[in-house]
């Protein structure tokens, strides 16, 4: 059992054995359909909080020679499947978390290199046998080494693939070295027989074509087979809540709200929390802050503050996708950074209309929190006014509901043009 060639199923198994777990187990199924074939490249992006980690955990502890996970699967979704005896634990898992790699900006120089030097000095303890494994080698041909030799090839684990292109956001050439790694690595290698990668942004575009074109992605503009595999499903958040005691449709104003496909997809962190406190707020600042996503809503392109207020004010919006790069940093329209937002969580897509949307009350809050600071004056306001009138709405005081109606009618129309339909049409859609 190593550290990055074989390893144990310790960290599934603590999965295993936390206060609230979700069968997952069924994405064990997809995988082992594209075990040894072509297609058997697999790129899944989700935001934070979503489960990946804890997937690819699972995935190593199902498929690594270095353990025996027998008893943390029986009984479980995956043991259903026909091909489940066939691949547990016979294979050799290669586990990267990149993220471990890049601890701070420093390691950006250096960070492929110390993959290499750390995963063929594990594949030299490995597989002792093998002649002429150079310790200073490159990866690739280490592997193309070994499995001359034996004939054995490997599964990749990758977690946090992407995380290149956060910490260097703006270092082109470390982006476009690691992806030319990353393509050497599996591009034509009979080696692989599995490479399943994790992230949050999609695989970087470099011009009409990706680098790495070869995986099939699965992202949160494209759950496509597996996305009850990723999140909690509706059905399992109204289940755990029944178990705790806590009241579901309040959960559903919460926390409901992003759509894959068909499916209701809750925030399983945010579910997780909602358990254990009882307590009906956002958990977002977890692992995420305003900060974060005020840099991106602050970008000057027309109509962005306008969608986002709209948003505020349960409209949604349409936008292309198809222009985003997949990156943290080019963006040439506005549809760019809502898309990006789709990917990190904010917003919610709705592929057949190509809408996008704020999911829930969780997320709602951390924009509004974004927006009280500097340049959002006028959204503010608009905000404020438009909350009282739902209020005094609730609360059926007419009156109140009149007075401010009346304030943003004089606020939007011209005196010559007060009395127009079309002036109270836009009094309307700006609360």
């Amino acid at each position: 059992m190593g550290i990055y060639v074989n390893p144990g199923n310790t960290a599934f198994r603590k999965a295993l054995n936390g206060d609230i777990y979700i069968d997952k187990t069924d994405l064990i199924e997809y995988t082992n359909s594209r075990i040894d074939k072509a297609n058997c490249f697999v790129c899944v992006s989700r935001p934070r909080r979503f489960g990946k980690s804890m997937a690819a955990d699972m995935l190593v502890a199902y498929y690594s020679r270095g353990c025996d996970s027998l008893e943390l699967f029986t009984g479980r979704k995956a043991e259903e499947g026909k091909l489940f005896k066939k691949h547990l634990n016979q294979h050799n898992v290669i586990r990267l978390d990149i993220q471990k790699f890049l601890e701070s900006q420093r390691d950006l120089d250096t960070f492929i290199s110390e993959i290499e030097r750390t995963v063929v000095r594990e594949l030299m303890e490995t597989f002792p046998e093998c002649k002429d494994l150079e310790s200073g080698g490159r990866l690739k041909f280490t592997l193309d080494n070994i499995f001359v030799q034996t004939g054995q090839g490997f599964v990749f684990v990758i977690d946090e693939w992407d995380c290149v292109f956060r910490v260097a956001k703006d270092r082109k050439e470390i982006q476009k070295d690691y992806l030319d790694f990353l393509r050497g690595l599996f591009k034509s290698s009979n080696y692989v027989e599995l490479a399943y990668m994790t992230g949050i942004l999609p695989i970087k575009k470099y011009g009409e074509h990706s680098a790495i074109n070869i995986f099939k992605e699965f992202s949160m503009l494209n759950p496509g087979r597996i996305g009850q595999c990723f999140g909690f499903t509706e059905q399992e958040a109204k289940s755990l809540c029944e178990q705790h005691g806590i009241d579901y449709r309040q959960a559903q104003r919460w926390y409901d709200g992003y759509r894959l496909g068909s499916l209701h997809i809750y925030n399983p962190q945010a579910i997780a929390e909602l358990m254990d406190s009882g307590d009906f707020q956002s958990y977002w600042t977890g692992t995420e802050t305003y900060e974060a996503l005020k840099i991106y809503i602050d970008r000057n392109f027309d109509g962005l503050k306008e969608s986002v207020t709209a948003m505020l004010g349960s409209a949604s919006c349409k936008i292309d996708p198809s222009t985003f790069q997949n990156d943290m940093t080019t963006f040439k329209l506005k549809d760019d950074v809502l898309t990006l937002l789709v990917h990190l969580g904010y917003l919610t897509f709705d592929k057949k209309e190509s809408m996008v949307s704020i999911p829930n009350q969780e997320i709602a809050q951390e924009f509004i929190r974004a927006i009280k600071t500097g340049g959002w004056d006028g959204h503010v306001q608009a905000l404020n006014q438009s909350e009282k009138i739902l209020l005094d709405t609730w609360n059926m005081n007419g009156e109140g509901v009149a007075r401010g109606i009346s304030a943003i009618h004089n606020e939007t129309a011209s005196v010559i043009k007060y009395n127009d339909e079309n002036s109270l049409t836009c009094t309307e859609t700006s609360f």
